[in-house]
């Protein structure tokens, strides 16, 4: 990197609130707003480097996409359609909004400028929490995701000079759209902890699922049992992630972040605290300064506790980009608390930036930490660590069973 690149950028656009889908839909643009209300009330944001994106471009889309869904998205229109389209276009979880395209190409876009900081040596480590839409397919909407803007800002990299990219997705559900796209590309290592396929959408994910051929291996699925908790999680997250990108040698680190592994989260069923996924942005940024000369692009994705969880997730996201990490003890700022209750005047909040998570845990494959949940559930967290590790550690010519690697 240059001498002369800033530490980190936030890239960050209002038209990220356009991304709306009904006024009930769990995903509301409410979460990004009231982020970006806490980090400015904090301070983290004061002096940084703040950069408003662009849409993507129609040939940026394409590199991912197939010209008649992009075309599909801009003709579609609102309506009271039951039942998706051939593209996933309408029904209840993708149902078409105004501006659809254009909100949709502005996400795309900040996560692509995010990458073009970071190729252009002006920033080390990039973020853009309106990103993360890691379930769009090539040809069809999914998971609330319409352009996969991770994919596109990949395929940008691997055409302007990168070979070997690393994305490491820690949303509570499996990033299938990006592994999709990338699956046969032994330049792209996608590694994914998620809950169970077997107990949530989108029902993929799976341990053997290591890649074919030439990129046999790019594949990497740790999939979790419910209930996983922070310790748990960083007992299998150190015993795979860290082991899979030293040998991998990746030039830059991208991470999707979703917050919706929280305990609160309406739609899973993890229970990491905020000082759980406070930890994890940590852990990323330390890969990415070990193994990938200090490149890491952060997007956000899932998180639907939107008044207590996501806000205070990714304002600590921001902050590690930044070279600013907050402490999880301290107090939300009043300010804050005052400017939710007059948009929600009933929200339940909470009355630090962390929930006082323990993070303590015995490295794999120590005695795991005896569970009080009637199905074992620690003995499951160990049983897919071994899983994952059998399926992918020989084809780097690693020792799946050698507690030292």
């Amino acid at each position: 990197m240059s001498g002369t690149a800033a530490e980190g950028a936030v890239v960050w656009s209002r038209r990220y609130l356009d991304y709306a889908w009904t006024p009930y839909h769990p995903m509301n643009p409410i979460r990004l707003e009231l982020t970006m209300e806490l980090a400015g009330c904090l301070g983290i944001l004061d002096g940084a480097t703040l950069i408003e994106p662009a849409a993507a471009a129609d040939s940026d889309l394409l590199r991912v996409h197939a010209p008649d869904y992009v075309q599909a998205v801009k003709d579609a229109v609102p309506s009271s359609w039951d039942e998706p389209d051939e593209f996933g276009i309408g029904g209840e979880d993708n149902p078409v909004f105004p501006g659809m395209h254009a909100a949709s190409a502005m996400i795309a876009g900040g996560t692509l400028q995010a990458a073009r900081e970071i190729a252009a040596g002006r920033v080390q480590r990039s973020v853009s929490i309106g990103g993360g839409m890691h379930h769009a397919m090539p040809s069809s909407t999914a998971g609330f995701c319409v352009y996969n803007d991770v994919a596109v800002a990949i395929a940008w990299l691997l055409d302007n000079g990168f070979s070997r990219i690393a994305y490491i997705d820690v949303d509570v559900h499996h990033g299938d759209g990006v592994e999709c796209a990338f699956r046969d590309d032994p330049r792209v290592l996608t590694v994914s902890i998620h809950q169970d396929p077997d107990t949530i959408f989108p029902s993929t994910g799976r341990a053997e699922d290591v890649g074919e051929g030439a990129a046999a291996g790019s594949l990497v699925n740790l999939p979790l049992p419910p209930g996983t908790d922070d310790g748990q999680w960083f007992r299998a997250f150190s015993a795979v992630v860290p082991r899979v990108i030293a040998a991998f040698g990746p030039q830059i680190i991208i991470s999707q972040c979703g917050a919706d592994t929280h305990r609160e989260d309406p739609l899973a069923q993890f229970a990491l605290t905020v000082d759980g996924q406070r930890a994890a942005y940590l852990a990323m940024r330390d890969l990415a300064d070990r193994y990938a000369q200090g490149r890491w692009l952060a997007v956000g994705g899932g998180g639907y506790e939107l008044l207590s969880a996501v806000p205070r997730a990714w304002t600590h996201l921001m902050a590690v980009v930044l070279g600013r990490p907050l402490d999880p003890g301290l107090p939300v700022p009043q300010d804050w608390l005052d400017y939710v209750r007059a948009k929600v005047p009933d929200a339940e909040l909470p009355a630090a930036l962390g929930d006082n998570g323990d993070l303590s845990f015995t490295p794999w494959p120590g005695p795991a930490e005896e569970s009080t949940d009637e199905s074992d559930r620690a003995a499951r967290v160990d049983a897919a660590v071994a899983a994952t590790r059998r399926a992918v550690f020989p084809l780097y010519g690693l020792d799946p069973d050698d507690p030292r690697v």
